[in-house]
């Protein structure tokens, strides 16, 4: 089953396997069971709670690469998946800000939604970066769950309720008071690597840095 979230963004619920178990932020590689794609797996974040009965992933799909993620979007329901088993560096420290660059966003999804059950959300705060507020994957959840700790920012157009800038080193010291703290951090290479260097720059603890690596 699968319905979108935004313009390009679709969510799909799907069965989960037996025995399947994982740590919320991991990873795994999705491949479509047919001929043409299963050698063609990519990794996708389950952004469901570890206790859920199913799994959802929150996919972007990419037209202009033709690859995974359009074949992906183009499935009929029930079409069967090949999924690996969980990986990644990205998982739960403790207190912290989350800052994420688009579909970044998912490794997060259910790390926040984990700690929403829990009632554990008041210490943690994210930072959010897409181009327009057309892009911003499951805005009205984030801002339900972090209130005014929720800061969206978008570089390529200007709107009411969003920063318009990028999340740069001016950026991250306007809005962080205390870089003693974990930094989950999560979306494209570059922006990972200027995030981070950014960070460090203003005292962050590379000990307390969550990236995948």
């Amino acid at each position: 089953m699968s319905g979108f979230v935004t313009h390009d963004v679709k969510r799909f619920i799907v069965t989960r396997p037996d025995g399947f178990e994982f740590e919320p932020g991991e990873g795994v590689e999705l491949a479509i069971d047919h001929p043409d794609w299963r050698e063609e797996g990519r990794p996708f974040t389950p952004t469901s709670l570890r206790d859920d009965r199913v799994l959802e992933f929150i996919i972007k799909a990419y037209p202009a690469h033709r690859g995974v993620t359009q074949a992906l979007h183009g499935l009929e329901p029930g079409a069967p998946l090949l999924m690996s088993d969980p990986f990644g560096s990205i998982r739960y420290k403790g207190p912290g800000v989350f800052i994420a660059g688009g579909a970044g966003i998912t490794p997060f999804l259910a790390i926040l939604r984990q700690l929403g059950r829990e009632q554990r959300l008041a210490d943690h705060s994210l930072l959010f970066s897409n181009k327009t507020p057309a892009d911003v994957i499951d805005e009205k959840e984030l801002r339900y769950m972090l209130g005014d700790r929720c800061v969206l920012t978008c570089t390529d157009e200007q709107a009411a309720g969003y920063a318009h800038q990028r999340i740069d080193r001016d950026f991250l010291a306007a809005q962080v008071r205390d870089f003693r703290q974990h930094f989950y951090v999560c979306g494209p290479p570059q922006f990972n690597v200027s995030v981070n260097d950014a960070l460090r720059g203003l005292g962050a603890t590379p000990d307390l840095l969550v990236f995948d690596s």
